[in-house]
């Protein structure tokens, strides 16, 4: 009798649990976590490429000491990069979130100009370590890609959650404090990002004939 007489004191409370779940209350936490997951993955692809770039720019000093405005561009944003401080609730706070995205695009660009400086020094493209951290740099961009689009799509579901019934009934009462994630946008700088153009530089104007 006593375990009968619990389990019906337990039953209410148990039926309100199932009912809860299956109205979906633990859908908000559950994509908030997702998209923390997916904030992470960005930070640790970002976080692989700032680890690449000084060997990079060591090699290429070695061989185009000379392009030290290209070098120091790229060290300085880099380093601008690496400044801007980011946790969780960067995802939640618009100015934060630019920040970091602005600050890691210009590095895209400047990065960009770095690789395309090989064109100009054959001893340089075909150095065996410059190559590998080509290679492991184009591999880290199409990372960064993915990582910021799965990123996005996870936001996007965490976001239409807050705004769509019943879930929407949750956040503005038991998960008030929740904000909406913001998104990566594809600004001109992140869309070259992914795919650093190799190509050779345009030729160098030729001089007009001096007036006799």
């Amino acid at each position: 009798m006593n375990a009968i007489s619990r389990f019906l004191r337990l039953a209410p409370a148990l039926a309100a649990a199932a009912l809860l779940s299956a109205c979906g209350i633990n859908t908000i936490p559950t994509q908030d976590e997702a998209v923390k997951a997916q904030w992470a993955e960005v930070q640790n692809q970002y976080q692989r490429r700032s680890d690449l770039i000084p060997n990079l720019v060591n090699t290429v000093k070695g061989y185009a000491a000379q392009e030290r405005a290209v070098l120091t561009e790229v060290t300085e944003a880099r380093a601008s990069a690496t400044q801007v401080k980011v946790d969780a609730s960067t995802i939640t706070d618009p100015a934060q979130f630019q920040q970091f995205q602005q600050a890691q695009d210009k590095l895209s660009g400047v990065l960009g100009r770095l690789m395309m400086i090989q064109e100009n020094y054959p001893d340089l493209k075909s150095n065996q370590n410059f190559l590998a951290l080509q290679s492991q740099l184009e591999g880290t961009e199409n990372r960064i890609a993915i990582a910021r689009r799965d990123y996005n799509q996870s936001a996007q579901a965490y976001n239409t959650t807050l705004r769509t019934f019943p879930q929407v009934i949750y956040a503005k009462t038991i998960y008030g404090g929740q904000k909406p994630a913001q998104l990566f946008q594809a600004t001109a700088a992140a869309q070259t990002a992914p795919t650093v153009d190799f190509g050779a530089p345009a030729a160098p104007a030729v001089p007009a004939p001096a007036q006799k």
